[in-house]
């Protein structure tokens, strides 16, 4: 693997043996490290990138939307610049790696579960694969989606019982509009806490494969 500094993004790259993309979205006050525990969990053909968010957590970290009122949910609004950047990276970096970006896989961890969410729902024709772990739906989410937008569409979604931070409540509703829009959702719910679980993990390796 490798850290790259491209355009104005910095980035982890695992080269693939194949063609297929697969982007790892760290979740709030993460980097372009946070996900990368998982990435030789998946399928060696990918190409796997992990970028860092392009601003800057009030805690420490980075986040995929600017500073706004503390305590608030992400919306789809605020995440939209961040989603944009995102494809005319992979777009640019992929072109200047001989590879297709024209469809890619998305995997995103809390924040950016909902950013996965995001792509998925502002890019349904670019996005194949969308996993979205201990995530959520962001808000207006459903006021975007068309009935039949992910007709065809398997996404899956892990989620702890124990969750503390992004409550499994949330986890359903994005479920429930997830299949509202047409889509098959893969569901893994295990007892635990804001993570991914052993089980859940092996669940995502095979959706991925």
């Amino acid at each position: 693997t490798e850290l790259i500094h491209f355009q104005n993004w910095t980035l982890r790259v695992r080269p693939g043996t194949g063609k297929r993309i697969l982007l790892l979205i760290h979740g709030w006050t993460g980097d372009e490290n946070s996900m990368w525990i998982f990435a030789h969990n998946f399928p060696a053909d990918y190409w796997i990138i992990a970028p860092r968010a392009p601003h800057v957590a009030s805690k420490r970290g980075y986040s995929w939307r600017s500073p706004v009122v503390p305590g608030s949910w992400p919306s789809i609004e605020n995440m939209r610049s961040s989603a944009d950047g995102l494809v005319d990276l992979l777009g640019d970096w992929s072109k200047a790696n001989g590879l297709d970006a024209s469809t890619f896989d998305v995997a995103g961890f809390s924040q950016g579960g909902a950013m996965t969410f995001t792509l998925g729902a502002l890019y349904p024709d670019r996005v194949g694969k969308m996993a979205i772990l201990a995530g959520f739906a962001p808000q207006g989410a459903e006021q975007i989606l068309a009935p039949a937008q992910f007709n065809g569409k398997n996404i899956f979604v892990a989620h702890g019982t124990l969750d503390e931070l992004v409550p499994i409540e949330m986890a359903r509703r994005s479920i429930q509009m997830l299949e509202n829009a047409g889509a098959q959702v893969t569901y893994c719910e295990s007892e635990i806490g804001h993570k991914l679980g052993a089980e859940c993990l092996r669940a995502l390796e095979t959706y991925l494969a």
